[in-house]
C-alpha cells in the first residue's frame, strides 16, 4: 500500500470526523431554535388567550428532536459507512500488496534455486 492510499484513509477518518461535528453543530442550533420556538409558543398561546400547557409542548419538543436525531443518526451512519469502506479498501490493498511481493519473493527464490542447479549439474 502507498502513501497515497494511506492518505485517502486518513482523508476518510477527516471527513466522517467533520460531517459528526457539523451534525453536532446542527443540534446545538436546533437547540437554540428549540428555546426560541418555546417562546413563541407561550406568546402564541397568550395572544390567542389560551393556556400553555406543558403536555402540547412537550409533544412539539418530542416532534423536533425526533427530527434532529434521526438527521445526526443518518449522518453518523454515512460517515461510518465511508470510514469503514475505507479501511476495508485500504487492507485490501495491503494484503494485495503483501501477496504480491509474496509472488515475486518466490519466483525470485526458484530463480535462484534452477541457477544454483544448473551449476551444480
Amino acid at each position: 500500500m502507498n502513501n497515497s492510499d494511506y492518505n485517502k484513509a486518513e482523508d476518510a477518518v477527516n471527513n466522517a470526523e467533520n460531517t459528526l461535528k457539523n451534525a453536532a453543530t446542527d443540534a446545538k442550533w436546533k437547540i437554540n431554535d428549540l428555546a426560541d420556538k418555546a417562546r413563541d409558543y407561550i406568546n402564541e398561546k397568550r395572544d390567542n388567550d389560551q393556556e400553555a400547557s406543558q403536555e402540547d409542548w412537550l409533544d412539539r419538543v418530542k416532534a423536533n428532536i425526533s427530527d434532529a436525531w434521526e438527521d445526526i443518526k443518518d449522518k453518523a451512519g454515512d460517515a461510518w459507512e465511508k470510514t469503514k469502506e475505507m479501511a476495508e479498501d485500504a487492507k485490501d490493498k495491503a494484503t494485495d500488496a503483501a501477496n504480491d511481493v509474496k509472488d515475486k519473493a518466490n519466483d525470485a527464490a526458484e530463480d535462484v534455486k534452477a541457477e544454483w542447479n544448473k551449476k551444480t549439474n
